[in-house]
């Protein structure tokens, strides 16, 4: 991955973090979120690229974690860029002594399933109509072990 130098991602990074968000997301978090997200003590986040094309912004609680966002940009997608960011926040979570962690895909967006399932995350339920298109979303679990 050395084409995609992954980092931390600080609330300096909002509008960079906010644009590739409103180029890449399927339903975009808007500047505010983002800079409150970044912002909070729980958050794990990481940009890659230089110049930035994905992100990752993630909470942890105690020994639990979420993905709330993963964005890559359209035109830089199937380059590794998904699964370094992915790598990147599960090594911090190992570290932070997560032991496992969550997260919501859209059932429609198999590129994202399958870096999902390739990376360990498993099947862990199904919330129909879970998106404001009526798009169910896919439950995904990881186990840090």
């Amino acid at each position: 991955m050395s084409d995609f130098p992954v980092r931390r991602a600080t609330v300096a990074d909002t509008a960079l973090v906010h644009d590739l968000e409103v180029r890449a997301a399927h339903r975009p978090w808007s500047e505010p979120s983002i800079r409150a997200t970044l912002s909070a003590g729980t958050t794990v986040a990481f940009v890659a690229g230089d110049p930035p094309v994905g992100h990752v912004l993630a909470s942890r609680y105690a020994d639990e974690a979420e993905i709330l966002s993963l964005a890559v940009l359209p035109e830089q997608r199937r380059r590794g860029i998904g699964n370094a960011l992915l790598a990147a926040c599960e090594q911090a979570w190992r570290t932070a002594g997560v032991r496992g962690a969550w997260l919501e895909v859209r059932r429609d967006n198999r590129g994202a399933l399958k870096l999902y399932e390739q990376r360990g995350w498993t099947d862990a339920g199904l919330r129909r109509g879970y998106y404001e298109d009526g798009t169910d979303a896919v439950v995904m679990r990881w186990s840090g072990s």
